[in-house]
């Protein structure tokens, strides 16, 4: 029986208002965890956030846009499309280190073990666990959201 794939943010593990499985492991994917983050996972796989180059040059494409008037979410917004974050986050899937990553997880998924994807950006802002939740779907046949 295949586990469950969840995927939630920090805020809502902090404020108990994650909607995941009590049983999921929860696993932290971003490239560069906090020590309080580090605190609300069962283990962090930094291979499985974006890579630096893109965070740094979407955060750049963000603060720009922000400067012109958007605000904080519509900026982040706006500028994942204009840097092409999704399918260039896909490409960053490819590589050896975060395949294998993923692998590894929907080996635990197909075994039978509930994941949750955990990084910081809350439910309003577009976010690479979301793309991963799907990718981890695909690799592994777990069950839906």
């Amino acid at each position: 029986m295949d586990g469950a794939i969840t995927d939630t943010y920090a805020a809502a593990l902090q404020h108990d208002i994650a909607d995941i499985p009590d049983d999921a492991t929860r696993v932290g994917v971003v490239r560069r965890p906090t020590g309080w983050f580090a605190a609300l996972v069962d283990e962090n796989r930094p291979e499985l956030g974006p890579p630096e180059s893109l965070l740094s040059e979407t955060k750049e494409r963000q603060e720009d846009l922000q400067v012109q008037g958007l605000c904080d979410e519509e900026a982040h917004n706006a500028a994942w499309a204009e840097v092409d974050f999704e399918a260039r986050y896909r490409d960053h899937l490819a590589d050896e280190a975060a395949s294998e990553a993923l692998d590894e997880l929907a080996e635990r998924v197909a075994s039978g073990e509930s994941v949750a994807l955990v990084c910081f950006e809350g439910e309003s802002k577009r976010c690479h666990r979301r793309i991963l939740d799907d990718v981890l779907r695909e690799r592994s046949g777990g069950d839906s959201r």
